[in-house]
């Protein structure tokens, strides 16, 4: 039996009959009650008694459970009243603490198996067997009988499933989950590759080089484990408490038994003192947090990780597919003086459509975002890797790496250009050739997430004194993110073991460590830290399996969100948690000077009890302040503003192509490709800002009833109206063949009219998603 799981024979027993106590004490409750009002004393007595001694026996499974880790809580206050209650006759008074411990244990119970029963959905993407060849057949076999030397196969999209060497042609692999490197890797014949890559071409043989339980993958969930072992556990708020009040009851109890010589009054004392506010209160508000979480997209395991998320103080965020999006996507191009953008991009994309290469994939993205549209391709041919030639309409296309479209072309300036322009650090270039000639080439880099300047504003502002940065990318890569971001702390090159000495060491620097990630490598960090969040959109199994909160979303700022949901909720049961006892201390008193009966004491309780999950409930919903205080944005809103963002990107490759020509071609073709440019900047990009200023901002800018909010987004409207304004001024007053001034000048101008653009474009994207609403 695997100790991580905390599973012994006493603790599975004590589960199985927490599932079945509290409506079994509760019918018995009820039945005892009509056989009271049916004048059948005995028998009440009978259901009353059975129904405290099955909660009594599973609360003493229980607390055995917790001695032997050297642990005791709530559980031995709310036994001893039990059991008192029992020995002086008092059964009413024990089967309603009965009915109170064991609902609060209900729905602890109830949060987390709703946790690991929506988490499975995310785990399926574990390797559990493999294609291996055999007698000229393909069988798929578990993993474990895998042995050296085997040929198997790994098709597109799968998991390597165990360490080996490529076979027989090459492979196209995603080792971000691995090693933190966003952008594919490409391997050859007879070079490694590792356990836990995924295929993202097309599919080839892998040698077995280490058996399943000895490659890489392996030992990444043994690190887990045993980093799992080594946490130290986290005591419950409710523990936490009861750590204090239970001697001051024992006190109070003891001193009235032995002031007055009457067991009865040590017995009322100890009814009101059943710490309820503990054991409602408390579980009421932390799954109400659980379930607030999960309508958010994040699914937290338990009330224990709910606790601890709320007060971390040092956040730990992976880079590739955490902080950025962890997939290539098309940052910038440049074609020929005589090509059109938008024409190159179609052809490459309509090319790539016949290719399962990651790389090809963001290409096809990039063009229908663009709302481009694409010939299907005839005569292709793939080199796994390096590129794909073939037909589109009547055109001979090559779409691919320097190699592989340069090889046959004669050398020219463009190509030098295009030499230097694509040598750029964190990027991979995509070159494209039509009829023998080099046209144009494409940069795709992993970028920061819109929302990651948001995210860490607000972790600041939840009380995240120090924001590190760990990645296992290259340091040039993983310092520009930093500094990007504005984090405390930047820590590359790392793998799995290193990430865990991290964690550790933050903890014993800087308090509460929160681990954000989503890799396989992220996985034992995430086991290790005091809270885990794995980002579980990617499918990433092990760092799901390992962390103790899971963003279902492929959004990071789900992760400020659990945090601001985790300490409201937090707040919530502390203030249930003082006025509730500080009620049963009054209580108490009363009750150890004789005014109170241990029944009276019982039903007081639950007056209290009343009061108490009233204020827990708050805890469903937002504050006050975040309803009514603030301006929230539907999420279906959202969608149509980021995508009419994406529609507009032509109208920025249009701009950054007239930017290069500018310096180069006849006056003649510069002025109508000027006219045809603001043609389109006053048919598509000026009404787009009108109506954000006019109609979205507006809508903001109530939400708040503040009139100066996003004053300086419009203020950034209105620069671009002016600079494409200014556009159509310097075009009109260009006579003929422009001079060298007027060309610098233009160029100057389209420069800085796009770089304005695009940034707009990132900060709108940002407060739009600061406001959307849950």
């Amino acid at each position: 039996m695997d100790p991580a799981d905390d599973r012994s024979f006493p603790r599975a027993l004590a589960d199985a009959l927490g599932r079945l106590v509290f409506p079994t004490v509760a019918l018995l409750l009820a039945a005892g009650g009509v056989a009271h009002f049916a004048a059948r004393p005995e028998l009440t007595e009978l259901l009353w008694i059975a129904g405290t001694v099955l909660a009594l026996l599973a609360m003493l499974v229980d607390i055995a459970v917790h001695l032997r880790r050297g642990e005791f809580g709530l559980d031995l206050i709310a036994a001893l009243a039990m059991a008192g209650a029992l020995g002086l006759g008092e059964y009413l008074a024990g089967i309603i603490i009965a009915v109170m411990f064991t609902g609060g244990e209900a729905l602890e119970s109830y949060a987390q198996r709703r946790a690991r029963r929506e988490l499975t959905a995310l785990l399926g993407r574990v390797p559990r067997s493999a294609a291996r060849y055999r007698d000229g057949a393909i069988e798929e076999v578990p993993l474990e009988a895998l042995a050296v030397g085997d040929r198997v196969l790994v098709r597109h999209g799968e998991i390597v499933p165990a360490d080996g060497t490529v076979s027989g042609g090459g492979a196209v692999l995603d080792e971000s989950a691995l090693t933190g490197e966003a952008l594919p890797v490409h391997r050859r014949d007879g070079q490694a590759v590792m356990s836990g890559s995924v295929n993202s071409g097309d599919p080839f043989d892998l040698e077995v080089s280490e058996r399943a339980e000895q490659s890489t993958y392996a030992g990444i969930i043994r690190m887990v484990r045993a980093a799992q072992l080594a946490k130290a556990p986290m005591a419950r708020l409710a523990d936490r408490f009861a750590l204090a009040f239970l001697p001051l009851t024992l006190a109070i109890a003891g001193g009235a038994w032995l002031v007055s010589g009457d067991p009865t009054r040590a017995l009322a004392v100890l009814v009101v003192a059943t710490p309820c506010p503990l054991i409602l209160a408390v579980p009421v508000a932390i799954i109400a947090g659980v379930s607030r979480c999960a309508s958010r997209g994040v699914l937290v395991k338990g009330g224990v990780a709910l606790e601890t998320l709320a007060r971390v103080r040092t956040v730990m965020l992976d880079k590739t597919g955490t902080v950025t999006g962890g997939s290539a996507r098309l940052v910038d191009l440049k074609v020929r003086d005589d090509q059109d953008p938008a024409e190159i991009l179609r052809l490459a994309a309509a090319l790539d459509q016949g290719s399962q290469h990651v790389v090809a994939e963001a290409l096809v993205a990039a063009a229908h975002e663009r709302g481009l549209a694409l010939e299907t391709p005839a005569e292709t041919r793939e080199t796994p890797g390096a590129g794909i030639s073939g037909r589109i309409g009547a055109r001979r296309v090559a779409v691919g790496g320097w190699d592989f479209v340069t090889a046959d072309l004669p050398v020219s300036r463009f190509q030098d250009e295009i030499g230097s322009w694509i040598r750029k650090e964190g990027t991979v270039s995509v070159l494209v050739a039509v009829e023998g000639d080099l046209v144009g080439a494409f940069i795709l880099a992993d970028e920061v997430r819109p929302e990651a300047g948001t995210v860490l504003r607000q972790l600041r502002a939840a009380g995240a004194e120090r924001i590190v940065l760990a990645t296992g990318d290259r340091a040039d890569i993983a310092e520009n993110v930093g500094s990007f971001l504005g984090v405390d702390r930047v820590i590359a090159g790392m793998r799995p073991a290193d990430k865990i000495a991290n964690v550790e060491a933050e903890k014993r620097a800087h308090g509460p460590v929160m681990m954000v990630g989503d890799g396989v490598n992220d996985a034992p960090a995430l086991a290790a830290a005091d809270v885990g969040v794995a980002m579980g959109a990617r499918g990433g199994a092990a760092s799901s399996e390992a962390a103790d909160v899971v963003i279902v979303l492929d959004r990071l700022d789900r992760v400020a969100t659990a945090i601001g949901i985790a300490r409201r909720s937090r707040s919530i049961a502390l203030q249930s948690v003082y006025a509730g006892m500080g009620l049963s201390v009054t209580a108490m008193i009363v009750a150890a000077f004789g005014y109170l009966t241990p029944v009276e004491g019982a039903i007081l309780q639950e007056a209290i009890d009343v009061a108490v999950i009233l204020n827990a409930l708050r805890a469903l919903g937002p504050s006050v302040r975040t309803r009514f205080g603030r301006a929230r944005m539907p999420s279906g809103e959202l969608e149509s503003l980021e995508e009419e963002h994406r529609e507009l990107m032509d109208v920025l490759d249009a701009i950054n192509a007239a930017a290069e020509r500018a310096r180069r071609i006849p006056g003649s073709e510069l002025l109508l490709e000027l006219e045809a440019l603001e043609t389109m900047l006053n048919e598509r990009l000026l009404p787009h800002e009108v109506k954000d200023d006019r109609e979205v901002y507006a809508r903001i800018r109530r939400g708040t009833a503040d009139a100066d909010a996003l004053a300086g987004m419009s203020r950034t409207h209105m620069e671009i109206h002016r600079m494409v304004r200014s556009l159509q001024t310097m075009r009109e007053a260009i006579g003929g063949e422009p001079s060298e001034i007027e060309r610098y000048e233009l160029q100057r101008l389209l420069h800085g009219l796009a770089a304005i653009t695009r940034l707009h474009f990132a900060q709108e994207e940002e407060i739009y998603r600061s406001l959307e609403a849950g």
